[in-house]
């Protein structure tokens, strides 16, 4: 079997230099005298470029740095090559620059931000009634729905790597809730309490390596509240509507307010738990 021959090539493209004036290095593999060239995206001051050695001159951190990539490109080269020969494969300059740049690999599955939330929001929803309230699950599935119309917007895609979730990203999210929902602050902080959870999810996952929520930090507003009067609430009661809806959700309120109990427990009540007696009034029955 005839062996192949092998040579790889360092030089700089003297002809079109670079804005900061300095040419780009570039790598020639030659396999039985077929060629393919590539630029490996450095450069350096022609003045400091020999190109009988094929290196750069000088002691500074750019030409030790340059040098040091071009002898690990030949040992790797040399590498990727005897082990094709080894395994008796036909050898290409093009398949070796694939498997140097690593693109003969199969393509990962590139996991992005609307999918990911997606999952999350699926989970929840699957443990409603025993980890998560159904109140929750839906300020998920709204806050999902907002970043999809954001990203739509701004970057005119349907979805985003969670790669390029960065900081400028949370921050025209903040401004999005503000301007086009017309969010107050204290419910924007919830929505974005919801993105930096599936930004927590990513970073332990290792799916991203930087928390784009760095230096970014959000104040809630305190809420006074104003509690109704007896007299306001015996005005509301005694109030006749003519909707019977009406009248239901009059009932509801008042027996919220008299019972202490909140709107979200009052839904979950069964209808055997609300009595009404003679006069029409609504009691909770103690359960056996």
């Amino acid at each position: 079997m005839k062996r192949n021959s092998f040579n790889v090539l360092f030089f700089i493209k003297k002809a079109k230099l670079l804005k900061n004036g300095e040419a780009s290095v570039c790598m020639h593999i030659t396999v039985n005298g077929a060629r393919v060239e590539t630029n490996i995206r450095k450069s350096i001051d022609p003045s400091l470029w020999s190109q009988a050695k094929e290196s750069a001159r000088g002691k500074s951190r750019k030409s030790c740095d340059l040098n040091a990539y071009i002898e690990n490109a030949r040992i790797k080269l040399h590498q990727i090559f005897n082990e094709l020969e080894e395994q008796r494969q036909p050898i290409t300059a093009r398949l070796l620059q694939e498997k140097f740049f690593g693109q003969d690999k199969e393509p990962e599955e590139v996991r992005t931000l609307i999918n990911t939330i997606q999952e999350h929001n699926d989970q929840c929803r699957a443990l409603v009634g025993k980890d998560y309230a159904l109140i929750t699950v839906r300020r998920y599935e709204s806050c999902k729905r907002y970043l999809a119309e954001l990203i739509k917007q701004k970057y005119g895609k349907e979805d985003l790597p969670l790669t390029e979730v960065n900081g400028e990203l949370v921050r025209a999210f903040e401004f999005y809730l503000k301007t086009e929902k017309s969010c107050q602050q204290n419910t924007v902080i919830r929505y974005m309490k919801c993105l930096k959870k599936i930004t927590n999810l990513a970073l332990a996952n290792e799916w991203i390596t930087k928390d784009p929520f760095v230096g970014i930090k959000f104040h809630e507003k305190e809420v006074i509240r104003e509690f109704l009067t007896m007299d306001e609430l015996l005005t509301i009661y005694h109030k006749d509507f003519p909707l019977e809806r009406i009248r239901i959700v009059r009932d509801i309120f008042i027996f919220a307010a008299f019972t202490g109990l909140a709107f979200i427990d009052v839904q979950q009540l069964a209808p055997e738990h609300i009595v009404e007696d003679v006069n029409g009034n609504l009691w909770i029955r103690k359960p056996r």
